[in-house]
């Protein structure tokens, strides 16, 4: 029966996950491991968020509000006055855009190396992906980009980027917005931990969607909320192709209640600052400049799966950055964790 599987499932893997913990402590007899490897923001949700999760339960015999709206209404509020769509975390939402705007056979164009969901999202939709190479230094020449973008329906662009955490200015946002004919998915998964904003462009541009989620700084992974700035036009359009009642309540009221704690975002914000500044001048490899919550690191003459095992050996987690497409085999990408994680792993690259 395997004959009736599509040919872009069978000829390559899916989207590559990291090793979990409890494999990993089990494996080499550690009672806890330094989970470093998957972006993950290592404080608990905001009380606010808890309190209002364990509020929604009790209606969860009820189908979620299919629009969201005390979600956006709480995006308005922290935000500003911007149109807003959800969905089951950034890749729901990005599955939702390719859905509404891509038709099979037609041109995807992907700034890389970075985020590997996207060419798989798209490739589902049957679109023909094309990457886009960065810089040897890894940022974006909006010239060349623009230029592999031409009659693509859609591009993506990661900033601050997964995995090397370095930021485009918006001015070069801006310039690829003015040159492109199509539309432009801006991937801010990370921009809440860089001191940047490029929600000003969506009042100048109609073929601009910012994603963004509740994954990293808001602390809710587990409850896999995104969501995007949309211009208007695009909005009917994405509710018509998105999946029916994606996000669950309780999401959705978790969400609304982590937005409205401000302090716990600038709490968590000032521990990854503390931590990306030592792990920049204390690491004895190659760290990359970051505006993300995690750093890349180049640990050439090894490669990134040998540091990721012997990382793992005494008890760190750390993602091995070899299956992102356009990247070298010798880099690691590491999370800000908890400080005794931290504090793990640079005893540990210390004696890689």
């Amino acid at each position: 029966m395997q004959r009736l599987i599509r040919a872009c499932y069978t000829s390559a893997g899916g989207y590559s996950y990291a090793k979990k913990a409890g494999d990993v402590a089990r494996e080499h007899g550690f009672d806890r491991v330094a989970r470093l490897a998957s972006n993950e923001n290592p404080r608990p949700p905001s009380p606010a968020a808890i309190e209002a999760a364990a509020a929604a339960l009790r209606e969860t015999n009820r189908y979620p509000d299919e629009r969201a709206s005390a979600l956006v209404e709480a995006l308005r509020r922290y935000h500003g006055d911007y149109r807003f769509v959800t969905g089951a975390g950034m890749d729901g939402v990005i599955e939702t855009v390719i859905r509404t705007v891509v038709e099979p056979g037609e041109k995807v164009a992907v700034s890389t190396p970075t985020f590997s969901f996207y060419g798989i999202a798209a490739a589902a939709q049957g679109a023909r992906v094309v990457n886009v190479p960065r810089r040897e230094d890894f940022s974006v020449d909006p010239a060349a980009f623009i230029e592999a973008s031409r009659g693509a329906k859609l591009a993506f662009l990661c900033t601050p980027n997964n995995p090397t955490g370095n930021s485009v200015p918006p001015e070069d946002v801006e310039a690829i917005l003015e040159g492109m004919d199509g539309l432009l998915f801006l991937d801010n998964a990370y921009v809440d931990f860089a001191d940047i904003d490029y929600r000003p462009l969506m009042r100048r541009y109609e073929n601009l969607v910012i994603g963004r989620t509740m994954s990293k700084i808001f602390a809710l992974a587990g409850l896999r909320v995104g969501y995007a700035f949309v211009p208007a036009w695009l909005e009917p359009f994405y509710q018509r192709a998105a999946t029916p009642f994606a996000l669950n309540s309780v999401s959705m009221a978790a969400a609304a209640g982590a937005l409205a704690d401000t302090d716990r975002v600038r709490e968590t914000l000032e521990h990854v600052q503390e931590w990306r500044r030592r792990f920049t001048e204390e690491v004895p490899f190659r760290v990359y400049p970051t505006d993300a919550n995690f750093v890349m690191i180049d640990v050439a003459p090894r490669t990134g799966d040998e540091a990721t095992e012997r990382l793992a050996a005494k008890g760190v987690l750390v993602r091995s950055c070899t299956s992102f497409p356009g990247l070298g085999d010798h880099y690691i990408r590491v999370c800000i964790g908890e400080d005794w994680e931290n504090i793990r792993f640079l005893e540990a690259i210390k004696n890689l």
